[in-house]
Parts: structure tokens; sequence; C-alpha cells
């Protein structure tokens, strides 16, 4: 290519869009600290207390139509983030994207679930994704749903992940247009 192009070695990538990539002779590691300890410091979040998990079990969203209404433009914002966040984070996906589902009318409880998904981030900021060197070369699928588990609206979240190697390479979660009876289909289409 050097022959084609003008081309200059600037050595190791280090940041790339707000991705910070740590090259290492064991392989390469992926993270968004930066960017998290950002975004918790826009949203007014940096003091707060850490917790274990995004999402609380047994954790219910709705559309909350007696809830007291919140700023959307803000709400908006921190889910924005969340959704860029998710690039090296897919331990935050699907709580990301059950809290997405409310941009239109956002209440405080929605607000509620997103600041404990920034209290989990608060805890673990420097999580990203490992990819090791040397893996072996073959890919491996996961899906699951949850089949009519939106009690609102009786229809499926599905997600799916795939491998390859010792890889994660891509993740997705996806509320269904309507009743999933089998998330196979989506999953292979993916490894294809």
């Amino acid at each position: 290519m050097q022959g084609e192009f003008e081309m200059s070695m600037m050595g190791k990538l280090n940041y790339f869009l707000g991705l910070h990539i740590k090259q290492t002779k064991d392989g390469i590691f992926i993270n968004q600290s930066k960017y998290c300890k950002e975004l918790l410091k826009r949203f007014d979040m940096d003091a707060c207390k850490d917790i274990a998990t995004p999402m609380g079990l047994g954790t219910y969203l709705d559309q909350d139509e007696s809830g007291t209404p919140i700023d959307i433009t803000k709400y908006r914002g921190m889910i924005g983030s969340l959704l860029y966040l998710t690039a090296s984070r897919p331990d935050i996906m699907f709580s990301v994207c059950l809290s997405a589902q409310f941009q239109a009318s956002p209440k405080e409880s929605h607000l509620s679930a997103v600041k404990r998904i920034m209290k989990y981030l608060k805890g673990t900021s420097n999580v990203g994704l490992w990819y090791p060197k040397g893996s072996i070369c073959s890919v491996v699928g996961f899906s699951d749903a949850d089949y009519a588990g939106c009690k609102t609206d009786r229809k499926s979240t599905s997600g799916t992940c795939h491998i390859f190697g010792n890889t994660l390479v891509s993740w997705s979660c996806k509320k269904q247009a309507s009743v999933a009876l089998s998330t196979t289909g989506s999953c292979c289409s993916q490894i294809l």
C-alpha cells in the first residue's frame, strides 16, 4: 500500500473514537474508561456509590402512566451516552435498551433505572473487552428470548452473542415486532 499511497507510521493505535485500545504481546484490550468517567461527571453521578449490578433482580419497567414526568432532554442524553458506551460494554446492553424504550415519555421510575446503570458503571469503569492472541478459530453463537416478557404489549425481547475463538465479536438485544417462537434464525443470520 505504501507504494500506491502516501503513508506514515504513527505507532500503535491507542485511542479511536473514544475507545482506549491497549495492545500487548498477549492480545488487545478495548475499553471506554475515560468516556465512562466523563459521562458520570456530565450527569453529576461521579460522587455516587457504586453497586454490583446494572439492574435489580425482578426489576419491572412499564409506561408508568401515573408517574412523575422528568426532563425529556436529559433522559435522552443519558440514554444516548449509554448506548455509545455499549460499544465496549455488552454487560449493560439489556438494561440500557430496556430503559431506551421509554424515551418518548420518561418518568421518575425510568430515571431511577438509568441512574442504577450509572452507579454500576461507577464501580466498573475499567471493564472492557479482551481479545487474546492465538485464539482458536471457531464461531459459536448463543441466543435467547423472554417469550412475551413485556407486560404492556406482550412482545418478546431476544438477544444474541457471537464468539470467535475466545473473543466476543458481536452482540444484540432487540424487542421483537411479534411474539418470538424461535431465536435461532436471527442468531444464524448474524453469524453468516
